[in-house]
């Protein structure tokens, strides 16, 4: 997201080199592109205006620290900046918003929001992440009487995440389906209670009076509106509109790894004053992030969100396998097709090349540009498909795949013979790889990722999306 800010800032800082300390004349040029990034991604034109006086305030007269550039000096102005239009705070432990669950269980979260936004598929993410993250015991319940599909979809989502959903009562009004689950939960012990409300189309004043009214009858510690970050300064004014007639808490951005030029991330806490507590980063039930206003700068400056990756790996890659691999190189075992399968499958659990890459710093997402991921990610269960054709002694002994056997597993996995062999080209680099690791050769296994072909050396996938 904000490729185009990401860029140019790494174009201008080039230019300011040499200079003792920031001035107006060689922080013109720079404030500038970050003006017109800004406005080109949608953000809101007084956001970008109050923004740039506040970076040029601190930038005048700054002396620049002798191990640092100018452009270095502005970049760290900019990213301190960031933090603070983000989250209202230059602190960066204050930077980081989760939800405040400080009363008398159970407690209440309203969820509020357009038709659309991805409003239920959120009640089920941040569902599962009370429950994973903070071991609370979840009641989910759907207040959505207009649209059947809302309270079906809730039920799936709340199964996926492994929570209770309340049953919502057959023509029943919303107030009295969330007070019946609120029996329900205390009775039951549950901790919290995510109420999803109905969606529109649009904001009418219908709408507006009951969702005000169910707030004032569930009395929630958390009311917090779902918008599509694709919506730029749209989704702030709808906002903006819930602000007034309900006391929004925080901000649900969704959607927020598809193609959006990212204002609506930069706007919304200004314009509404409502901190953002989460993104959605995927459409998987576990594609929900609690926000770090930091760690977006971050990723926003081009710096990456390496730790974001660890946290991912942390949360999908089997320890108890990665172990039992682990112990079978220690004692001079072969990387084999088994193991092969199993990391790209890995891979695809951690949300896939385009969520790891958007994570990386721009220089690695620099080399990684050429390679079409999404052709790489449609390669990984054509891959499984391939070595799931093949006998377990053929996983095991991959020299046995002679031009015979290629032409049997093309046919069982769908696929022609050259991709049999492009298949096998990769495991090859990747077991070239496990060797080096093996020997201790970490210098030389760094340098054999560096010359793998394809997706600039990303383990295990050089050259998936060729042709």
């Amino acid at each position: 997201m904000l490729e185009n800010l990401t860029e140019r800032l790494a174009r201008v800082v080039k230019n300011i080199k040499g200079e003792a300390r920031l001035t107006e004349s060689n922080t013109q040029e720079m404030l500038r592109e970050v003006r017109l990034a800004l406005l080109d991604a949608d953000v809101a034109l007084h956001v970008v205006k109050d923004f740039i006086a506040k970076v040029k305030q601190k930038a005048m007269g700054q002396e620049v620290q002798s191990s640092l550039t100018p452009g270095q000096a502005m970049v760290g102005i900019v990213h301190k900046e960031l933090v603070s239009l983000m989250s209202g705070s230059e602190d960066p432990v204050q930077a980081r918003m989760q939800l405040n669950l400080a009363v008398a269980p159970p407690a209440v979260v309203l969820m509020a929001g357009l038709q659309g936004a991805g409003k239920t598929t959120t009640v089920g993410k941040l569902a599962k992440w009370l429950r994973e993250t903070q071991k609370k015991r979840v009641l989910t319940v759907s207040c959505d009487v207009y649209r059947p599909a809302a309270i079906e979809q809730l039920r799936l989502v709340s199964e996926q995440a492994g929570v209770d959903v309340f049953p919502t009562p057959e023509r029943a009004n919303p107030i009295d389906i969330a007070q019946q689950a609120l029996d329900h939960a205390r009775r039951h012990l549950h901790d919290v209670v995510l109420v999803d409300t109905a969606g529109r189309l649009a904001i009418d004043e219908e709408m507006m009076r009951e969702i005000a009214q169910l707030h004032a009858a569930v009395r929630p510690i958390e009311t917090l509106f779902t918008v599509d970050a694709m919506q730029g300064q749209d989704a702030v004014r709808t906002a903006s509109a819930f602000k007034e007639t309900i006391p929004l808490t925080g901000v649900m951005l969704t959607k927020i790894d598809g193609d959006s030029r990212g204002g609506a991330v930069l706007s919304v806490r200004a314009v509404t004053g409502c901190p953002i507590k989460f993104v959605g980063t995927s459409e998987k039930i576990d594609g929900l992030e609690a926000f770090d206003a930091e760690r977006m700068a971050n990723r926003i400056l081009g710096m990456g969100d390496i730790l974001a990756i660890v946290e991912q790996a942390q949360k999908t890659v089997d320890l108890k396998t990665a172990e039992k691999m682990a112990e079978k190189f220690k004692s001079g075992g072969r990387f084999d097709l088994n193991d092969f399968k199993m990391q790209i499958g890995q891979m695809r659990n951690m949300g896939g090349l385009s969520s790891l890459v958007d994570k990386l710093p721009a220089q690695m997402q620099q080399a990684a540009k050429g390679a079409d991921l999404s052709a790489a990610e449609k390669s990984i269960p054509r891959m499984e498909g391939i070595i799931n054709a093949m006998t377990p002694k053929e996983r095991r002994h991959p020299e046995l795949l002679k031009a015979s056997r290629k032409r049997r597993i093309a046919a069982g996995a769908g696929v022609s013979v050259q991709e049999v062999n492009r298949m096998l080209n990769q495991f090859e680099q990747m077991q070239e790889m496990m060797k080096k690791m093996q020997k201790g050769g970490l210098a030389k296994m760094m340098r054999a990722v560096g010359g793998m072909k394809g997706l600039g050396g990303l383990p295990g996938m050089g050259g998936f999306g060729k042709r």
